[in-house]
């Protein structure tokens, strides 16, 4: 069994390292987002404070988050294990979580904040199907539009540069405190976020002693 945790500013590649190592070793992929989003459309008691607290605009507090942990790993259905994406965000979440789990490392994206700016400001999505373009390197085959329905291809509202800096400032001010106590515990793995995915990808699994992705499975 493999428990990691996966952590990064937003725009080094999270989501994308996440996903390859759970389809090849049927992890259960845990995202927070995706948890909020879950509890919201499923009108959970849980979600109704959530929608409260963000219409306020305010941050989810700590013990909200940890309590949608909580809930999720007691689930229990992690056979093979899981990765954990967008979680801890600060120092007090990465506490919590060490004194109620165990995992075997911890994944650290490394990305310089001007790289994560250049990714970040060249997202598009379409505004009919909702699939992701990046004009840098997945570029539709005609300017601003889907290659699959032919939508529109637009900008996220809060993919500016003021809203980037913003969040990599949180990043760095909340979220880098948890990555260096999880240094302390000796749990961290670094891996450079700004080479290609297919080559972060072998250097987290080289880092972690994991098997190699074949052939087939990189052509895919």
């Amino acid at each position: 069994m493999h428990k990691y945790v996966i952590m990064g500013v937003q725009g080094c590649g999270k989501g994308t390292q996440a996903k390859m190592l759970a389809d090849d070793f049927d992890l259960v992929h845990i995202s927070v987002g995706d948890l909020f989003r879950w509890n919201i459309q499923n009108h959970t008691k849980l979600a109704a404070r959530i929608k409260r607290i963000i219409a306020e605009g305010q941050l989810v507090p700590d013990e909200i988050v940890e309590e949608l942990i909580r809930k999720r790993l007691d689930d229990h259905d992690w056979n093979f294990g899981y990765i954990l994406d967008g979680f801890p965000r600060n120092g007090r979440q990465a506490l919590f979580f060490l004194e109620s789990y165990d995992i075997d490392a911890v994944i650290h994206i490394d990305v310089p904040d001007e790289v994560v700016l250049q990714r970040v400001l060249s997202r598009r999505l379409c505004s009919q199907c909702g699939l992701d373009y990046n004009v840098i390197h997945h570029r539709p085959t005609v300017a601003n539009q889907c290659d699959v329905c032919g939508g529109e291809l637009v900008t996220r509202p809060d993919d500016n540069e003021a809203a980037v800096r913003e969040r990599l400032e949180t990043y760095h001010n909340k979220t880098e405190p948890a990555v260096e106590l999880f240094a302390r515990k000796e749990l961290i793995v670094n891996v450079d976020g700004t080479l290609p995915p297919e080559k972060v990808q072998s250097a987290i699994r080289t880092r972690l002693k994991l098997r190699q992705r074949t052939a087939d499975c990189q052509a895919d």
